[in-house]
Formats: structure tokens, C-alpha cells, sequence
């Protein structure tokens, strides 16, 4: 392998192939579940360069984990241990090469962290609603590649709704220049689909032009108690009725879940009593604050008439807004104070989910005495981060060495049962391969797999994750 690292350094330059020490922080994930190591940490700096990596690699047989901002959560951009895969970072190519206001659009470089695309847009009083917990890290070549969910799906729809165009570089290191920023465009099999979601394994994003939208020019965020799933499920349908399209988030959070955040984040406000669910809403006005807030008032005054919420609790400045998001968002950052857990990221009808917590966290709770679960998540698109703490006193990594294959069954079943996905927003990676080889359709698997081979047949591109 010494040929081709010094053939890499002649190509990109000796300080963006990186090995040993310096390679150390790619090569471990962000849970520290998983821990490989690289050949080398390459880091091409434009579509061209990396195309040569390609090519390259494929005549040395080396195959090659694209990384973005190493924020997945399913294994699925770390190396493995037999130090010869090549770890492809993308962070130097973060350029955005350009913003057509008229066309509300965005183009932009895999390495972008989504933070500054955000930015970008907004610098234009437009947005780009893909909203994440690890946006001031993660990176649009990484959301794209995983169809990144978050916060706005309800309104917005995931990552592939939000992408009109690629810029890819095949398993031979050709370059498809897909970049269009189209809305119609009917000529033939619809590539971009294929590439955004795929996890790295059939091409390498390399730029992607995104959607834009108007700025609202309000945004209100209320807090609001539930004594059930069910009233919750209820309340998102009432907002939905009320405000329309105007709903752009609707997070459900258990009491458990957010005890975490009083545990590990006690500086953090928490403006309610403690009820067995809490909701976070979001609303998105076009025509200013005053009517966002009659039309904010009047949706919580008719869930308290129906018994939908036992209490409320509006934010009055932006601050405050960021507050409550602030607490969603530290739940994740509290379980990992709190220990290893199991995680999982499902989806679920919506009508479904009330039955599909109840008669889960009872089976749980039968199973394994003590265990405490954290169930937090997407309610108003249907996916829950359903987690799984170990009991209080257990160690952490015992219970995930010992219970997480009892878990998974049991958990999984149940998802599969209720008609949901057992991969909502994190994908597939390492961490799920196994559970969809034996849970997906076989006509499904077997379409996939004749895809891997028709675009990657060396089997050189993110191999063992997904399939």
C-alpha cells in the first residue's frame, strides 16, 4: 500500500493525506460505539481531485469511507479495523458557488456544514429549513447521504425534498454534473433520488443545489402539557386543522426524557410542571407576529377546552424560543451524560404510535425490571427516538453488551407489527445491516443489491454498510 499512499500525496498534496495521529479523529464515531482505522484520511479539495481519488483507488483496489461532519449515529462513516480502507473526508470542498434568489436556489459543496449553509440563505432573508441538533457540524454531502430528517419535516419535508440537483463521482471516478435547478424535470430515471439516502455506497455527493424558501416573517414556539400520547396525537391534528401548512414543528418529548435534561442540564429553564408528555410546537406565519400570535392563542385556547394540554406556556422573544428548542435538543446530550443506551429511530403511522409506546414500554418493563426509556421525537412526521436507558445502577455498557440484542428484537418487532420503519432519519450504516437483511422485503433487497453492482462492481464504495 506504500505505492499508492505516495501516489495519493503526489495527488493531493502531502498535508491533506493524513495518517496515524493525525488520521485518530475520523476513525472514531461520534457515540464511540464504533472505532477503525484508516489506510489514510484523504482530503481532495475539488470535485477534479477527488474524481482522480477515485480512479486511483479503483486501480489499487482500495476502498473508500466518505465522511462528512462524523455525526452519524449508525456506524456508517468509520473505517473498519483492517487499516486499509481510505477514510474521504470532504471537508475542504465547503464552497457555495452560487445563490439564485430568483429561482430560490442554493448550490453548495458536499463539505458545507449546515450551519453555514443556513446562514448563507438567510444572509438573503431566505431560509433553508433543514434543522438539525448537530447543524454546527454536520454537513449537506452527509444529510444528503443519509436523507436527513430534523425538526421541519412536517412542513418541509426530509433531505431529498429539499435537493433539486447533484454533483456526483461514480465508483469509476466519472463526474455526473446533475446540478439542476429544475422543479419539473421529467427526462428519464431520476438519479438524484437514487444517490440522496444511499449512505455513500453507490456515489460520492460532491455538491448539491438545494431548495430555498421566503423567510417567514414570524415564528411562534409554545410548550404544552399532555397527560397522553393519544391527547398529543389529538393536538397535532387540531394544529394541523388551525394553522395549516403554518405547522412547521411538532416535537413530543416524555417525562422521563426530559428529567435527563433536568439531571445533566439544571441551568436549562423548564417553564412547565412535569407531565407525562410534553410538546413543543412551531408555528410559521407569512403575515407577522400579531397574526401569528391570535392564530397561536386561539389553537391553545380550544385544546385547553377540549382537554387536549393541561398547561402551556408561549415564548414571548426569540431568546425564549431558542430556549425551548434548547431543551429538545439536549435530550440526545443528556442521555450520553447519563451513560451507553440503545437507541432507536423508527417511524410510525402517526395513528399508531399512542399503541405502539403502550405496548412496547409494558413488554420493555416486563422483560427487563427497571429499565427507563427515553422516548422523544418527530411526532407530527411520525418518528420516534424510542431509547432505552438501562435501570438505574446498572453499568451502561454492560446492559448495551449484554441486552441490546433482546432489545432490538423485541422493539423492532413491534415497530414492524405496527406497519413502521425500523430507519426513520439516521439510516442504515453498520448498526442496522443485519436487522434489514432480515427484515426487508427480498424483492426490495434484492433490487438494491443489483443496483450496488450495476454502479459500484468492485464493491469499493462504503463497503458492509446499508447491504
Amino acid at each position: 500500500m506504500n505505492a499508492f499512499v505516495e501516489a495519493l500525496r503526489a495527488l493531493l498534496g502531502p498535508a491533506h493525506v493524513l495518517q496515524g495521529a493525525d488520521a485518530a479523529p475520523f476513525e472514531r464515531d461520534w457515540r464511540k460505539r464504533y472505532e477503525g482505522r484508516a489506510l489514510a484520511v484523504a482530503k481532495p479539495g475539488s470535485t477534479a481531485e477527488l474524481a482522480a481519488l477515485v480512479k486511483l483507488c479503483a486501480a489499487h483496489g482500495v476502498a473508500i469511507v466518505p465522511q462528512g461532519g462524523n455525526t452519524g449515529l449508525v456506524g456508517g462513516s468509520t473505517p473498519d479495523e483492517t487499516g486499509r480502507q481510505l477514510l474521504l473526508s470532504l471537508a475542504r470542498m465547503n464552497r457555495i458557488r452560487e445563490l439564485d434568489a430568483a429561482n430560490l436556489t442554493l448550490t453548495v459543496e458536499a463539505g458545507c456544514v449546515l450551519q453555514a449553509v443556513q446562514e448563507a440563505a438567510a444572509a438573503q432573508d431566505l431560509l433553508f429549513p433543514l434543522s438539525l441538533g448537530s447543524e454546527g457540524s454536520c454537513t449537506i454531502g452527509g444529510n444528503l447521504a443519509s436523507n436527513a430528517g430534523g425538526t421541519q419535516v412536517l412542513r418541509y419535508g426530509n433531505a431529498r425534498e429539499l435537493c433539486l440537483g447533484l454533483e456526483v463521482v461514480t465508483a469509476q471516478g466519472e463526474i455526473w454534473d446533475g446540478l439542476s435547478g429544475l422543479r419539473k424535470n421529467n427526462s428519464g430515471y431520476d438519479l438524484r433520488d437514487l444517490f440522496v439516502g444511499s449512505e455513500g455506497t453507490l456515489g460520492i455527493i460532491t455538491a448539491a443545489t438545494l431548495k430555498l424558501y421566503p423567510k417567514p416573517l414570524a415564528q411562534m414556539t409554545a410548550l404544552a402539557a399532555c397527560d397522553s400520547l393519544e391527547s398529543a396525537v389529538a393536538l397535532l391534528g387540531l394544529a394541523q386543522a388551525r394553522a395549516g401548512s403554518g405547522l412547521t414543528g411538532f416535537e413530543v418529548m416524555n417525562a422521563f426524557s426530559l428529567s435527563l435534561v433536568r439531571r445533566h442540564f439544571a441551568q436549562l429553564p423548564q417553564p412547565l410542571p412535569e407531565s407525562p408528555w410534553t410538546v413543543l410546537l412551531e408555528l410559521s406565519d407569512a403575515e407577522g407576529e400579531q397574526h401569528a400570535r391570535a392564530l397561536f392563542e386561539t389553537l391553545l385556547e380550544q385544546a385547553l377546552e377540549r382537554g387536549l394540554i393541561l398547561d402551556a406556556a408561549v415564548a414571548e422573544s426569540l431568546e425564549q424560543s431558542r430556549g425551548l428548542w434548547h431543551l429538545r435538543e439536549s435530550i440526545p446530550l443528556a442521555q450520553s451524560q447519563e451513560g451507553l443506551n440503545i437507541k432507536h429511530d423508527i417511524a410510525l403511522p402517526v395513528s399508531r404510535i399512542p399503541r405502539f409506546v403502550a405496548e412496547t414500554d409494558a413488554s420493555l418493563q416486563a422483560a427487563i425490571p427497571g429499565v427507563r426509556l427515553v422516548n422523544f421525537g418527530h411526532l407530527g412526521d411520525g418518528n420516534l427516538h424510542y431509547n432505552v436507558q438501562a435501570p438505574q445502577g446498572q453499568d451502561p455498557a454492560l446492559f448495551l453488551r449484554e441486552q441490546e440484542p433482546r432489545v432490538n428484537a423485541l422493539v423492532f418487532d413491534a415497530v414492524m407489527a405496527h406497519g413502521g420503519s425500523i430507519s426513520a432519519e439516521h439510516g442504515i450504516g453498520r448498526l442496522k445491516r443485519e436487522e434489514l437483511g432480515r427484515r426487508g422485503h427480498p424483492v426490495a433487497l434484492d433490487l438494491m443489491r443489483a443496483i450496488k453492482k450495476a454502479l459500484d462492481p468492485q464493491g469499493l464504495l462504503n463497503p458492509a454498510r446499508v447491504l
